[in-house]
């Protein structure tokens, strides 16, 4: 029994749809082969990325003697905490911390208390003055770290708070302001600007509607920017070093104390390196969708 041409290209083309979607079947299916070359890849570079922190845990868990010892020792000895609990014991690193977590902590809310509203203004009154302080912000940030110190040496020991926590949490907060303020500027920038108009139509000022309306949408951002923010002044070292001596001595100024000193400080300061890079993989890997919305979204967006 013959079919008419109708019948014929009906069939034709009910055939090339179903040839047409187990070829795009098996190309979606293809590159799913490679993960497991790609993870094992990725596996191997995170190990490579890894082995000094894995060294360093190694080294602070032996006994003085067998984490120096030549040839190394790899796993045959027994773990010990004793070099945690000679910091702890014989060093002051318990104020370092305190110091290191207070500076942190302040220097972040004071950046995001001044970055809000100038990211919210830089966002919705663009103008040659706001693309120039932008341009300013950016080359104050590119600039070479000593020669923005330097200065902030001399003018907190003119205003006589040299070596306290307030003058390096300010510094820091200049330092890293102008980041805050283009990350924050970018996501201020993805908000419609109609929800400021009928905000502002129902009778809220520009500071009512930044309070009420801006920063609630702004909650993801502003935990992003937050985030840098806290992890570069809790790992700062060179502005702590030139603005501290020794009562408002940061962690990280502390371990670079420790080198060079004897082997059992040496230890300690591997001890110490590890407890001030243990909170920083937690908050990374608790806050990470945060941090890739703003290196993804807020830092090329605007």
């Amino acid at each position: 029994m013959s079919l008419t041409t109708s019948e014929l290209s009906d069939s034709e083309l009910s055939t090339r749809a179903i040839i047409t979607s187990g070829a795009s079947k098996r190309k979606r299916r293809g590159p799913n082969r490679p993960p497991v070359v790609t993870g094992l890849l990725l596996g191997i570079l995170c190990i490579v990325m890894l082995s000094p922190f894995i060294w360093m845990a190694l080294s602070v868990t032996k006994p003085t003697d067998v984490a120096f010892s030549n040839p190394p020792v790899f796993w045959d000895y027994e773990p010990t905490l004793q070099a945690f609990v000679n910091l702890w014991e014989t060093t002051y690193f318990a104020d370092y911390l305190v110091n290191t977590l207070v500076v942190a902590v302040v220097s972040t809310v004071l950046a995001l208390v001044i970055g809000i509203p100038a990211a919210y203004a830089l966002s919705r009154f663009p103008s040659y003055v706001s693309a120039l302080l932008l341009v300013l912000a950016l080359i104050f940030r590119a600039l070479p770290r000593f020669s923005v110190v330097l200065p902030m040496y001399d003018i907190s020991r003119a205003l006589g708070i040299y070596d306290t926590t307030f003058a390096l949490a300010i510094a820091l907060v200049a330092i890293n302001q102008p980041f805050t303020i283009w990350l924050l500027r970018n996501f201020f920038a993805e908000i419609p600007r109609e929800l400021d108009e009928a905000a502002m139509i129902d009778g809220c000022t520009r500071i009512g509607m930044l309070r009420r309306v801006m920063i609630p949408l702004m909650g993801p951002g502003i935990l992003t920017a937050g985030i840098f923010v806290f992890l570069f002044a809790f790992q700062e070292y060179l502005t702590a070093l030139v603005l501290t001596d020794t009562s408002s001595k940061t962690v990280p100024v502390f371990i670079a104390t420790q080198l060079g000193q004897t082997l059992p400080m040496l230890q300690q300061a591997g001890a110490a390196s590890m407890l001030l890079t243990i909170p920083v993989f937690v908050i990374a890997f608790i806050a990470q969708k945060y941090l890739v919305a703003g290196l993804s979204d807020g830092a090329v967006k605007g």
